[in-house]
């Protein structure tokens, strides 16, 4: 069944990126020309990364790369990772249009070690993630094998409380209607993407797990890692509930009270410099 899933999801990842490539939410052509530089992703989370120049990045399941080439505008040397071949040859088209250098792999996460046997400075994921795993231990397990001793791991996501809600509802209310605990997939049929453009896409069905916060940390922590900053905030990267607006920072909110939900988590944790490399 694990496979059904996973083929499910990547029919559907491989539909989204024609919608992706033309939608004003990614806004890849001013990307490539450099009238934007950076995504609001990288732009915010560079804070905590902190510097990157000359160092080595990997960013797992990076759909089509505008987060991994921002790391590099910045000064890392970056590899993408994602098993979505039609997001990988866009990202691959981005790269050489821009002329902003990037190494981008096709592979699924957990098999991504078979094909990479190198480890990195700094391990990155960004929001929309771990959504589409199953398994959260083994995710951190991958997360572990291609930290180098000594490096950083930074993932800001959906915030898994957030995932437990019911996402049709406009009139304000907060009700959970989800799972919040890590357990079997649960199957969507939803036409169009987050992109708020309304564009219509082949392959509607995805299957989508959650995992609590405590399971996500407790996941890292259990690979040696040293957690070093957990954080919550009350803004969204996109429209993830009917009632969202969003701000002049570009960032997605409840209009009363945005301070009622946590809509994104992120977390810092750093492999001890004297850490065994990974088998």
């Amino acid at each position: 069944m694990l496979d059904e899933h996973r083929e499910t999801n990547r029919a559907n990842w491989d539909a989204r990126v024609p919608a992706h490539l033309a939608s004003e939410f990614y806004g890849v052509e001013d990307f490539i020309s450099g009238a934007r530089t950076l995504t609001q992703a990288v732009e915010f989370d560079r804070a905590h990364v902190g510097d990157v120049r000359g160092r080595s990045l990997l960013h797992l399941q990076c759909h089509i790369g505008l987060d991994t080439l921002s790391w590099a505008r910045l000064g890392a040397t970056v590899t993408g990772v994602d098993f979505s071949e039609r997001s990988i040859e866009a990202t691959r088209d981005i790269s050489r249009r821009s002329g902003v250098p990037g190494r981008f792999v096709l592979a699924d996460v957990h098999e991504a070690p078979e094909v990479l046997p190198e480890t990195f400075d700094i391990v990155y994921a960004s929001e929309g993630v771990l959504c589409w795993l199953p398994s959260v231990a083994a995710w951190a397990g991958v997360v572990r094998r291609f930290t180098r001793p000594g490096g950083t791991f930074y993932i800001r996501d959906g915030h898994p409380f957030a995932h437990a809600l019911d996402d049709e509802r406009s009139d304000g209310r907060l009700v959970i209607t989800e799972p919040y605990f890590e357990g079997a997939a649960i199957r969507y049929d939803e036409p169009g993407t987050y992109t708020g453009d309304d564009a219509e896409i082949r392959h509607t069905t995805t299957y989508e797990w959650n995992h609590s916060l405590g399971e996500i940390v407790s996941a890292i922590a259990a690979q040696g890692f040293r957690i070093e900053t957990l954080k919550e905030y009350p803004f969204a990267g996109y429209q993830a509930l009917p009632e969202m607006v969003q701000g002049d920072d570009g960032w997605w909110r409840l209009p009363d009270r945005p301070e009622r939900l946590p809509s994104l988590f992120g977390l810092k944790a750093t492999l001890p410099a004297d850490a065994e490399p990974a088998e």
